[in-house]
């Protein structure tokens, strides 16, 4: 019995030795790009485009996990879309990444967060459960301040990802996908 005990305890902890090393682990480099928007859904200001490639270094297909985040840094919506090798996937800022919001409130300004996943085949998991894989480029349009909303187009801009960022994503897209019926949900646009 007493062996017993001894061998189950050490079993335990090896297991959760596994699991704080596991997760403590950074998630691999060229994983999370950044970038913004400004006056979406603005009367009389043009539609931003956000454009993801996959530029097939990985050897397969992607998903792009969007999350799209309000002027206060609250989640507002989150989808997971898939992109093949060289393909290229277009979403519109005010249909596909605002028309959703979680709160209902439409967004006008705000940041945009996008996560190199593994893909299962060519279909993409709710983005609440990330394997993050290099890969992904991502560039936007910006509607500028100014009578005519002039437009600026630049490439999204890498980030560190850390095991911390993963999980604070992954929990606050789970969030919206338990209790925003519906709501909180991006759409993938065109492409692939």
């Amino acid at each position: 019995m007493r062996q017993t005990l001894f061998v189950l305890c050490t079993l335990v902890l090896v297991l959760c030795a596994g699991y704080a090393v596991a997760s403590t682990t950074p998630p691999p480099a060229d994983t999370l790009k950044v970038d913004y928007f400004a006056n979406a859904n603005s009367a009389g200001a043009p539609d931003a485009t956000l454009r993801i490639t996959n530029p097939g270094t990985n050897g397969g297909g992607l998903c792009a996990a969007i999350f799209v985040f309000d002027a206060f840094q609250e989640m507002s919506e989150c989808c997971s879309c898939f992109v093949s090798p060289d393909g290229l996937r277009t979403l519109s800022v005010d249909t596909d990444l605002t028309s959703n919001p979680l709160t209902g409130v439409t967004l006008t300004t705000g940041a945009i967060k996008i996560v190199s996943t593994r893909a299962n085949g060519r279909t993409c998991p709710a983005p609440t459960g990330l394997y993050p894989t290099p890969a992904v480029r991502a560039w936007a349009t910006h509607i500028q301040n100014g009578g005519s909303f002039p437009i600026t187009e630049t490439a999204s801009q890498d980030a560190t990802f850390s095991a911390t960022e993963q999980n604070l994503l992954q929990s606050e897209c789970h969030a919206i996908h338990l209790d925003g019926s519906g709501k909180g949900i991006c759409s993938c646009g065109t492409g692939d």
